[in-house]
């Protein structure tokens, strides 16, 4: 007798799988990519940089959005009402990203900064930190004095900028959920047709558009969330292999140098995650009993080791990594159980209570 195939379908409608752990070293990654740019300097190149032409923290970005454009997908498919999709999204992304802000603007900066404590008070910059990274549209990477003799100068916060991307694309999914296109494959065509338009528009330049850094940024990331919204919707037809995870591979590693071959690693990269979510198991599903700490690690990081760059000065980035490394896991660990798992309790009640309001 075969094996018999396994298909996403079949896997995917219970938590029992690697995500919270796969996102939590995917976090872990870009701390480590981080520690050499902050301890030696911007020009420091990163783990990989070199060989991919990226470092190894946009590796682990990469994975993040591939998970991220799955569960969103699913999260809208399986959500009661639109209003619940909203509050969900909502509350896992800003309740532990206020409270880093604040702990940020009113704890280290204050500490940190070489101006005096009432320049630093009411100092335009300081004002305007928490609101326009709350907007994540305009975000404010520097505080007035702080950090500023660091050998990655000035930025609090560098790990902020993805942010304003993955929730473009979580209104990718809404438009395209409230136009029925995740249950219809035609409309779903249409949108896919109109994403590859913008991925190609901006990819050959056919467009001044293409010129914009922030749309540069959004194509290279959506691609990934893209590919993992259509691994959910067609998860009946998506089997999950790891022979053929392996034989993906080996197609990058052969047309890695081609037009394609950006593309190619991205597909290889995407697949491979959700491979190893759900056909690795064993002692590392244990993992899921203690929480989704990848969040954390990632809104944490850059600060606790800009301040160990702050101590320092110029230093090894293994060191920073040593020293960084357990500190904001105990950071994460603090958001995850006092904030983050907390608000997420108060979707079902906020979202009755938003739709009790609306109802007349």
């Amino acid at each position: 007798m075969g094996l018999r195939m396994v298909f996403l379908s079949d896997v995917s409608r219970d938590r029992d799988n690697n995500y919270n752990l796969i996102r939590f070293l995917a976090a872990g990654a870009v701390l480590v990519s981080h520690a050499f740019p902050i301890s030696s300097g911007p020009e420091t190149r990163q783990p990989l940089q070199d060989t991919l032409d990226m470092g190894l923290g946009h590796l682990g970005v990469l994975i993040f959005f591939v998970i991220s454009g799955l569960l969103i997908t699913q999260s809208f498919d399986r959500s009661s009402t639109v209003t619940s999709f909203l509050v969900a999204r909502a509350l896992r992304l800003f309740p532990a990203l206020i409270v880093v802000l604040i702990l940020t603007v009113i704890g280290l900066g204050p500490i940190a900064t070489t101006l005096p404590p009432d320049a630093y008070a009411t100092a335009p910059e300081t004002l305007t930190y928490l609101p326009r990274n709350l907007s994540l549209a305009f975000l404010q990477y520097d505080l007035p004095g702080v950090f500023v003799d660091n050998p990655y100068p000035g930025a609090i916060n560098g790990s902020l900028w993805t942010l304003v991307h993955e929730v473009t694309c979580y209104v990718g999914v809404l438009l395209l959920g409230l136009l029925g296109a995740i249950g219809d494959r035609r409309r779903l065509a249409v949108g896919m047709a109109a994403y590859l338009a913008f991925y190609l528009a901006v990819s050959l330049g056919w467009t001044p558009l293409a010129s914009i850094p922030r749309l540069v940024s959004l194509k290279d990331l959506s691609l990934p969330f893209v590919l993992g919204g259509l691994f959910y919707v067609y998860r009946a037809y998506l089997p999950l292999s790891i022979p053929f995870a392996a034989v993906l591979a080996a197609i990058v590693f052969v047309g890695f140098d081609t037009p394609v071959g950006e593309e190619l690693f991205v597909l290889s990269v995407s697949y491979t995650t959700i491979v190893l979510a759900y056909r690795v198991g064993g002692v590392m599903r244990r993992y899921n009993d203690l929480g989704d700490y990848s969040y954390g690690v990632y809104i944490y990081a850059f600060p606790v080791q800009q301040t160990i760059a702050w101590q320092l000065g110029p230093h090894s980035p293994y060191l920073n990594i040593i020293l960084a490394a357990p500190v904001t896991l105990a950071l994460a660990i603090l958001s995850w159980n006092l904030i983050e798992s907390r608000a997420l309790k108060l979707k079902t009640p906020l979202s009755s209570r938003i739709l009790a309001f609306r109802t007349p």
